[in-house]
Parts: structure tokens; C-alpha cells; sequence
């Protein structure tokens, strides 16, 4: 072998010990990403499927499983989280903005109208039962019910309008602002602001307790709750939007009302606040204790159970990492909860609308 054989002999074997390890490292990148893609392709053959079976069954007025919408939740979840981690694997599939403003790392823009099928399927599925009772101004109620309780506890007029206003973001994170509906995925939780039996008795006994200085303060409130009193007799509370409102802010939020001056300095953001409050409804317990921690947003939780029931509301839900940590601070759990921005933001336009003037 000459000389010239010799140094391209050797360059061979340099280039197949320097090559060898990238292509070691290949394979399992390439099976991975074959995975996730094949993991997404399922769970999104499984939302069209429960979609379609659904909305089949309701044209048909056919009998709907119980907790009906707990199948189709499901599989929505599946969907964001399959391609989380589908987008962990590839990153070039991360694509344009959707109109959810879900991150598109998380979300498929070319599937929109699928959500819009399963908003619309929710819309039947948790309609108000006969003999609902409406109010004419919802919105308007969230928030005199809420001012009204914030100056009963204290609160300066200022942040007795945060109250009003982050009052009203919880009943567009409940229920997408639609008063009186039932719930697809529970059978105990109802109504304007989603209460159970007991929580609205609670708040019904609380409201009763601050009464007399509502009415002193502002008695044409108090004749309007009297009318609705009058009204909801020998029915569901939590079927009157009124007295349901009325209850599940007395219940869960009115003593954190007292909270909302040092809350509103932690975090000037009212998107903040709201989540925040939010947090009171799904897990009350730690979001008080990080409240009297005096480091909020650096207060970590790492209770299984406190993880799962943000699991179960749409925090850390989505993709392998997010649901692999067991434990979380405050500071991150209110970035994860980007699921809510949306509703949040339609809030602060409706309340921009009916703010006190």
C-alpha cells in the first residue's frame, strides 16, 4: 500500500472512532422522538374519537355516562401532554400561537377547532338545570357582592375594588363567566362560583353573621339579597346565581379580603391576584399558610396530595416533566397556571366595562 493509501486508510479509521459515538447517540434520540410522535398521534385519535362519541350520543338524546365530561377532560389532557412531549423530543415541531394562547409548545394551532367542539359539548353537558335563577347583571353581582364584603371586613375602598375585581376573575375561572351551570365533571360541585352542599351552607352562615353591617352600609345591596333570599326559598342556593356568588365568596375568600393590601404589593399584577385567589379555591390550606409565611411566592409545597389537586385543575398537567416534580413554589405554580390567562383576561375587560365608577 503506498503512502497515499496509507493516509486515507487512516483517515477512515480516525473518522469512523470520531463518527461512531454521534451515531451511538442517534439512535436513541430518533427512537424517542418515533415514540413521542407516535403517542401524540394516538392521544389525539382518542380526542376526535370521544368528541365525536360524545356529541353523537347528545344528538341522539341518548342517556350520557355519569360525570360525562371527565372522559373527554381526559383526553384533552393527553393531547397537551403528548405533545409537551412530543416538542421536549422534537423542537422543531413548536409552532405557530394559537388563539387559546396555550404555549405553543404545548399546543398544536392546527387542532383549534377541536377545542372549540369540546367548549361547545361542555356548553350542553353542564347547562343550567330547569328552574335556574338567573340575574339580568352577573357580572355587576360579583362585584358589588364583592366590594360589599370587602368593606364589611376593613378594606379600604381602593382595595375593596381589587376585591371586586378579582372576585369576578374566580367566576370566569369557574365557569367561564356562565351563570348557574352544573358541572361535567363532578357531582358535587355547582353553580355560579362550583360549591358543594357544604361549602355553600358556610357561607350562607357567614353571610348571615355580617349581615347587619351590609345592610347599615349599603342597604339597597341588602334589598336586593333579601329579594333573592325571598326568591331561592326551598330551592338550591347554589341555583340562584345571587345567593351562590354571595355564599362561595363568604365561604373561601371573604377572610383572605383582609390579605388583599400586603397580596396587591407581593404582586401588582391583577392577573396575579386572581390567580392567587384561585388558588384558595383549589388548595386552600397551603395557599393560606404561604399567605402568613411573609415569603410567598418562595413558600413551597410538596404534599402528593396537594400536587395532584393541581394535577386535577390544570397545573403541572401537561407533559412527563411537568408531572414528574413533587414539589413546587408558590412563585412557580403561579407561572404554570397559564391555562388560566385567558379567562383571567376576559375578566379584566368585563370588569373595565362595569368598574365602579
Amino acid at each position: 500500500m503506498g503512502p497515499r493509501c496509507l493516509a486515507i486508510a487512516a483517515f477512515a479509521a480516525v473518522a469512523f472512532f470520531v463518527m461512531a459515538p454521534a451515531i451511538g447517540q442517534q439512535g436513541p434520540l430518533a427512537t424517542r422522538q418515533a415514540e413521542a410522535l407516535a403517542a401524540y398521534d394516538r392521544a389525539l385519535g382518542d380526542f376526535k374519537s370521544i368528541l365525536a362519541e360524545r356529541r353523537r350520543q347528545i344528538e341522539a338524546k341518548q342517556p350520557l355516562p355519569n360525570l360525562p365530561g371527565q372522559a373527554i377532560y381526559l383526553a384533552r389532557v393527553a393531547v397537551i401532554s403528548s405533545y409537551k412531549d412530543l416538542t421536549d423530543a422534537m423542537p422543531s415541531r413548536i409552532g405557530r400561537p394559537n388563539k387559546f394562547e396555550i404555549p405553543p409548545a404545548y399546543f398544536d394551532a392546527d387542532i383549534e377547532p377541536l377545542i372549540d367542539e369540546y367548549s361547545k359539548l361542555f356548553d350542553i353537558m353542564e347547562a343550567p338545570p330547569a328552574g335556574a335563577q338567573d340575574s339580568a347583571t352577573p357580572f355587576k353581582d360579583v362585584v358589588d357582592l364583592a366590594v360589599a364584603i370587602a368593606r364589611a371586613k376593613g378594606l379600604a375602598p381602593a382595595h375593596a375594588e381589587a376585591a371586586g375585581r378579582i372576585s369576578l376573575g374566580l367566576f370566569f375561572a369557574e365557569t367561564n363567566g356562565k351563570q348557574n351551570v352544573r358541572n361535567g365533571r363532578s357531582n358535587t360541585y355547582m353553580g355560579s362560583f362550583q360549591t358543594g352542599p357544604s361549602e355553600d351552607r358556610n357561607g350562607r352562615r357567614k353571610w348571615e353573621a355580617i349581615k347587619p353591617e351590609i345592610a347599615a352600609a349599603d342597604p339597597g345591596l341588602n334589598a336586593r339579597d333579601d329579594k333573592e333570599e325571598a326568591r331561592a326559598r326551598g330551592t338550591d342556593h347554589r341555583f340562584n346565581h345571587w345567593t351562590n356568588v354571595r355564599d362561595g365568596l363568604m365561604n373561601a375568600h371573604a377572610d383572605v379580603f383582609r390579605e388583599i393590601p400586603g397580596i396587591v404589593k407581593t404582586l401588582p399584577d391583577p392577573i396575579d391576584q386572581m390567580k392567587l385567589f384561585e388558588l384558595i379555591q383549589i388548595v386552600p390550606t397551603p395557599t393560606r399558610s404561604a399567605l402568613k409565611s411573609g415569603d410567598l411566592l418562595n413558600y413551597r409545597v410538596s404534599s402528593p396530595t396537594i400536587m395532584k389537586h393541581l394535577r386535577n385543575n390544570s397545573i403541572f398537567a401537561f407533559g412527563q416533566a411537568d408531572r414528574a416534580r413533587t414539589s413546587a413554589s408558590f412563585r412557580e405554580i403561579l407561572a404554570a397556571m397559564w391555562l388560566f390567562n385567558r379567562k383571567f383576561e376576559k375578566a379584566m375587560a368585563k370588569y373595565a366595562e362595569i368598574k365602579p365608577r
